[in-house]
């Protein structure tokens, strides 16, 4: 698959480093080419440090790995407010949180990832990737399950393909519109953390599935 990467941070240099080894063409793009280069080679193997409008070109898939204030900014240097990203699955794991509180900063009631639906036009947005750190990605351990919310199906598909390459299960909460509910989950894990209480400890475990 061809995956294009818009951020130089922890988490594209994570991702980005377990899908290179699962045999995918990287390309990651970010508003300094030092640090896309440094973070290119960080992922190893075949992955190229490019601009960000290189980075989305003909790409099957793209993930948006920058902070929230940073985001509207990356997607219109690559274009994506032209028509750059249209048709093309947009994995969104920004958390548009208050730091150290969690408190969600779009106020409008709409969720991130519905604000990037709209900075990109045509683009099949999926949020993913949220509810981890950075370092998670590429450790050895019991795999976790990673949410998504999306309305398209095929970048649903092609999000939980990468998903499972990152050594994670997917499961489909539902439409973008839920999305703002996984942020919203977010927002609380990050704020009992801040206050010294372990989020795991607030969630009632459930009995396993027969057959999970």
């Amino acid at each position: 698959m061809r995956i294009g990467i818009l951020g130089t941070g922890t988490l594209a240099a994570g991702l980005g480093t377990v899908w290179t080894r699962a045999g995918h063409e990287v390309l990651v793009g970010g508003r300094s080419a030092e640090r896309a280069a440094a973070a290119a080679a960080r992922m190893g193997g075949p992955a190229r440090a490019v601009t960000p409008a290189e980075a989305v070109d003909g790409r099957d898939a793209v993930l948006v790995a920058v902070t929230w204030p940073a985001a509207r900014d990356i997607l219109h240097t690559a274009g994506a407010d032209t028509g750059s990203l249209a048709g093309v699955p947009l994995v969104d794991p920004t958390n548009a949180v208050e730091h150290g509180v969690g408190e969600l900063l779009t106020a409008d009631g709409l969720s991130a990832a519905e604000h990037l639906a709209g900075w990109a036009p045509g683009a099949h947005v999926v949020k993913a990737f949220h509810l981890f750190p950075a370092t998670r990605w590429g450790e050895d351990g019991e795999p976790v399950t990673v949410p998504l919310a999306g309305d398209d199906e095929n970048a649903l598909r092609v999000t939980a393909e990468l998903v499972r390459d990152a050594g994670a299960r997917p499961a489909v909460l539902g439409p973008l519109r839920r999305a703002r509910q996984l942020e919203e989950v977010a927002g609380f894990v990050i704020g009992l953390a801040f206050s010294g209480v372990d989020p795991n400890a607030a969630i009632p475990r459930l009995p396993t599935p027969a057959g999970s």
